[in-house]
């Protein structure tokens, strides 16, 4: 591992990948219960004020109810009393009156007025003065006791107004810290949520960049490009991966090798004795060694078919090797597709020209990142395959788009079309489909391989489509502008 390397995750040395992971989501669900604990303890908070108000609101309430129905039981007992001078009835407004004062202190240790509450003690104690007189006329004391019991009244009315009052201010506080405290919440929530994101983002990015330098390593791997070394910093675990893939590495090296002196073997072990046979066949056709009789002369033809036909399938096969081979070394650079695409047209002019065909293209100029000379090989592949599948006076069309961020090429031809047990084979080396064309060479079996390889090294496809009755090649290549 470099310096740097070593000093960007130097904190954590022996952790793997899951454990950071881990530990990047308990570091989140940590600060998110956290903030959803505060908010539930706030909520309790303000549940408990509110059930704490309301009761006192409703004990207020029904200490004013029970102070005016006393009232009226005090009126009633008093001017009772006066009227039939019983001192049972004295007796009884006395003790009715020593059952309403805690009522009235109850009252003012829940906020009425101080001066509201002397009032009324005082004009009861005035009632209870009138009671006590002695001298006077009953009558005029009852009428005195009346006077003072309206005042009362009017007194309690005032009471239960304050009382209502008093319970309306403590709701607008009451709902006052209830709107503060929500928006204290939801801005702790907003807050957390913000920070949540952020360090998620963070942790994300921290996390997946031993995966980008993974994915580039792969991709180097993919493309041949063995020369550099693959050294991957991050967690244990992605270290450990690196590791391997760097030996991987050097067994594709290895492989080049054995593959490249298993292709030149080949090649001289093949066909330098096919070379032999042909030759032998060729001086028996020609009579070198005497004048050969009618069933001489077809077996040496047959020989002669066979030895061409096993010369293009050694060639076809090193063909494909080769380009399996170069597949995985791409020289990307800005290609024009049409471009390249008209020049495919161009070079194989006589041979769509031989058949009368008309091949046009379609589309826009797009350009893209690729292997200029492979992908060449790729297109004429494919127009080679629709002009030999083309009847005569048919016609060819390279249709080009872009869409979703990658490149599209659709090829049209009037061709039989594919059969359908050939069509999960027909990118197959040396597959040959049912439906060949009678006034057409044979066919190697290797062009429509050559192009998936070309055409998956660039990180592409190419499918056949089903479009309604027709059916046609299409490639997809990523559009990386």
């Amino acid at each position: 591992m470099t310096a740097q390397a070593h000093g960007r995750w130097g904190r954590t040395p022996s952790l793997s990948f899951q454990q950071l992971l881990l530990l990047a989501f308990l570091l989140i669900g940590a600060l998110l219960g956290a903030s959803s604990l505060r908010a539930v303890f706030t909520l309790e908070r303000l549940m408990a004020q509110s059930r704490s108000g309301a009761a006192q609101a409703i004990e207020l309430a029904t200490a004013a109810q029970l102070l005016q129905a006393r009232s009226q039981v005090l009126e009633r007992t008093a001017r009772q009393s006066l009227i039939l001078g019983d001192a049972q009835l004295r007796q009884r407004f006395a003790e009715t009156l020593q059952d309403t004062l805690p009522q009235v202190q109850r009252l003012e240790a829940g906020g009425l007025p101080a001066d509201q509450a002397q009032q009324w003690r005082a004009q009861l104690a005035e009632v209870a003065g009138l009671l006590d007189a002695t001298g006077d006329d009953p009558l005029e004391r009852e009428r005195a006791v009346a006077a003072r019991f309206l005042q009362l009244d009017a007194l309690n009315a005032s009471i239960s107004e304050a009382v209502q009052a008093l319970n309306a201010e403590r709701s607008s506080a009451l709902e006052a810290r209830v709107d503060s405290s929500r928006r204290k919440v939801l801005r702790q929530v907003v807050a957390t949520l913000a920070i949540a994101f952020g360090l998620a983002l963070a942790l994300g990015f921290w996390l997946a960049r031993p995966f980008k330098r993974l994915e580039r390593a792969i991709r180097r791997l993919g493309e041949n490009d063995l020369s550099r070394s693959v050294e991957i910093a991050g967690p244990v675990d992605v270290r450990r991966l690196g590791r391997q893939l760097d030996w991987l590495r050097v067994r594709l090296l290895e492989l080049d090798a054995d593959k490249a002196r298993f292709l030149r073997h080949v090649s001289h072990e093949l066909k330098t004795p096919l070379a032999s046979l042909r030759e032998g066949v060729a001086l028996l056709q020609d009579g070198v060694t005497g004048e050969l009789n009618e069933g001489q002369r077809e077996v040496v033809a047959i020989l002669r078919q066979n030895t061409l036909l096993l010369q293009e399938e050694i060639e076809a096969l090193l063909r494909f090797n080769a380009a399996a081979f170069e597949a995985r070394q791409l020289r990307r650079q800005p290609v024009e597709l049409r471009a390249l695409v008209l020049a495919q047209v161009e070079a194989q002019r006589l041979q769509w020209q031989a058949r009368s065909l008309q091949v046009d293209v379609q589309g826009e100029a797009l350009t893209l990142q690729a292997d200029p000379d492979k992908l060449a090989t790729a297109l004429a592949n494919l127009l080679s395959n629709a002009i030999r599948f083309s009847p005569r006076g048919g016609r060819v069309r390279f249709v080009l788009g872009r869409e979703a961020g990658r490149v599209r090429i659709d090829l049209h031809d009037e061709g039989p079309g594919v059969a359908d047990n050939d069509r999960p084979h027909i990118f197959e080396p040396f597959y040959r489909g049912q439906h060949q064309p009678p006034d057409a060479a044979r066919g190697s079996g290797v062009g429509l391989s050559i192009v998936r390889e070309y055409l998956v090294a660039h990180g592409g496809t190419v499918e056949l489509v089903d479009e309604g009755p027709s059916r046609f090649f299409r490639i997809e290549l990523p559009d990386e502008r």
